[in-house]
């Protein structure tokens, strides 16, 4: 059973906090399994930036993200056997890579190409759902048959917090709860369905709790924690072998893009919430530090000025290696950066995009390479610009080019997205 934090309540997880905390190993996993979890990861986050990229350019059509929903997919996939069988909803769409699907394949499906179809058969991955829950009592009657047949597969279903309002998410629980049918009902807690948060669909205090109404056990788990879902997971396919029956499993996270790429969220979302995403890397006082690695300063919101005839630019975030600082820099007259003062602009400068209304990727994108900055990121924590929430540019040759890799070289640090509890609040950060 996986340990729970104190702050994370009925939560199970397996990966702690950021110092640490309640780390621990789950029995079975070695570092080949664990490689090979993290590589689906990556797999499954590079097809959604790529495939977000496809739609941009019209090459697919709209496109349900999963940015943020990697770690229960890859988590649960690879706790099942071979002869599991995966019902995915849309937001699952790409799950059948794991399974040595084509890419084209499932890109084609969201063209409405006739070769995005399969036979489920081949990869014992059904066709993925769209209608909400319809996928359910699918899965738990073909679970039911293999119970029939004597056989020990189970089977997996995959849907979001909006498919439990659903008839059919009762249709097929209850009859895999009556039958013991080996099915496993992964339910991806994100918050939203599509604008109607989860608080507005119903009165149990979690989903998981819905369970007992069907029989069978629920278990809730930190969705973007991909050990815990895959030990959940497994426990729940442990069982199903066992002829004890179906479980259901709440991975809760949050829906850090859009509904779909025809979605706009700032209409509904929380701006609370939002803003709480683009407050992640601003700090309240500049930090300046001097060791025997090097000086560097920090700061947020400043005015970094190029020119005594031009208005300064104020990024977000800013970090400037290799400088002396002035001793009463935290006072507000000295909150200022001067280039010609320094001696250089800034190594790394970070915007963060709450609206679309910023310019970050045209205007600010010429500015920053104009005056010389080395790097430049582009945070966009709920995915305004439809082109991925974290892009990374590196100056060449005076124009900035966009990089594939977190790592910062010439500035010696990286940038990553960091998918955890922090200060209260589950979401995707920028570190």
């Amino acid at each position: 059973m996986a340990q729970v934090l104190p702050a994370e309540r009925d939560l199970r997880r397996v990966i702690g906090d950021a110092a640490g905390a309640g780390d621990r190993q789950v029995e079975g996993l070695g570092e080949q399994e664990l490689l090979e979890i993290y590589r689906s990861m990556v797999r499954l986050r590079t097809y959604d930036e790529r495939s977000v990229v496809y739609h941009s350019q019209g090459r697919i059509g709209t496109y349900a993200i999963f940015w943020n929903h990697e770690a229960m997919q890859a988590g649960a996939f690879h706790a099942l056997a071979d002869d599991d069988w995966i019902f995915p909803s849309y937001r699952e769409s790409a799950i059948g890579l794991l399974r040595g699907m084509p890419p084209a394949t499932v890109l084609s499906w969201w063209r409405g190409h006739p070769a995005g179809w399969w036979n489920p058969d081949d990869y014992r991955v059904a066709s993925i759902c769209v209608p909400i829950g319809t996928h359910i009592p699918h899965a738990a009657g073909l679970a039911w048959g293999k119970k029939l047949k004597g056989e020990r597969a189970a089977a997996i279903v995959f849907f979001g917090d909006g498919a439990t309002s659903e008839g059919a998410f009762h249709e097929g629980a209850n009859f895999a709860g009556v039958t013991g049918a080996p099915l496993i009902l992964f339910c991806n807690n994100n918050g939203w369905a599509i604008s109607t948060p989860v608080e507005a669909q119903t009165r149990a205090q979690t989903l998981a709790d819905k369970a007992v109404g069907y029989g069978m056990p629920g278990v809730r788990v930190d969705g973007t924690d991909v050990l815990a879902c895959f030990e959940a997971t497994r426990e729940a396919v442990v069982r199903a072998r066992n002829g004890e029956g179906p479980m259901l499993i709440e991975a809760v996270s949050y829906r850090v893009a859009p509904h779909a790429t025809a979605d706009d969220p700032s209409a509904y979302i929380d701006k609370v919430m939002e803003l709480s995403n683009v407050n992640s890397i601003t700090m309240t006082n500049p930090v300046f530090d001097d060791n025997e690695r090097g000086r560097w300063l920090a700061d947020a919101n400043v005015g970094v000025f190029y020119s005594v005839r031009q208005p300064p630019l104020v990024p977000d975030a800013f970090l400037s290696l290799d400088v002396q600082a002035p001793e009463d820099l935290w006072t507000r007259s000295n909150r200022s950066y001067f280039t010609w003062e320094y001696g250089k602009p800034p190594d790394v400068v970070i915007e963060v995009v709450s609206n679309q209304k910023g310019a970050e990727a045209e205007r600010k994108l010429h500015d920053y390479a104009r005056i010389g900055v080395p790097y430049y990121v582009i945070f966009d924590p709920i995915n305004q610009l439809q082109a991925g929430l974290l892009r990374v540019y590196r100056l060449h040759e005076g124009v900035y080019h966009q990089t594939t890799e977190g790592w910062l070289p010439m500035a010696g640090l990286g940038v990553i997205l960091w998918q955890k509890m922090y200060e209260g609040l589950l979401q995707t950060w920028l570190r």
